[in-house]
């Protein structure tokens, strides 16, 4: 989708790619791989020196092991790519840090905690805050049951949780009827 009327007015300068992979083990775990890539269009003079265009300038992964419960277990990072060699990645392991943290209880309070400013990388922070969402994409429908909810009681994950899926909404009532509740009067 084009944000201008005319594509033609217009030339690529940067691309940020993200890459967020989940994998099930057969040990019953799961590896998650995050990816963060920045090309530029063109040449790029930083401090350290001339980057060609399409070299990247940031190469950088996140690889975390978790379980069913999304406990992180094991973290570490990966820069193979950034614009200060010898400074960027000079940052030891700080993304071990991740390990004891939950994905779905304070998963980003946690990492802004323990990684935000000097602490860590900026880059590998802010793709930090991307995984808890992809790997509940990875889970749904295998290890989260997105359909009948909790055997507790609860309704499926996804429930209240985005403006589509409100619990007094058409999407529940349609899709969800089980765990659709009439909005209350306010009067």
């Amino acid at each position: 989708m084009s944000a201008s009327a005319n594509p033609a007015e217009r030339q690529l300068l940067h691309r940020r790619n993200l890459v967020l992979e989940v994998f099930e083990r057969a040990d019953g775990l799961f590896d998650v791989e995050a990816r963060l890539l920045d090309v530029k269009a063109r040449d790029m003079e930083l401090a350290s020196g001339r980057r060609p265009a399409g070299e990247p300038i940031h190469d950088m992964r996140l690889v975390l092991l978790i379980d069913r419960q999304m406990n992180v277990l094991s973290a570490r990072s990966d820069t193979s790519a950034m614009p200060y060699p010898g400074a960027c990645d000079a940052h030891s392991n700080a993304y071990a840090k991740l390990e004891g943290l939950n994905l779905f209880k304070g998963f980003r309070a946690g990492v802004k905690e323990r990684l935000s400013g000097v602490q860590g990388c900026t880059h590998l922070t802010e793709l930090a805050a991307q995984i808890p969402t992809a790997v509940l994409q990875a889970f749904a429908g295998t290890v989260i049951d997105v359909r009948e909810g909790d055997a507790d009681g609860s309704p499926p994950y996804q429930i209240d949780r985005c403006h589509a899926l409100s619990s007094d909404g058409a999407t529940v009532q349609a899709y969800y009827p089980r765990w659709y509740r009439p909005a209350r009067s306010t009067a």
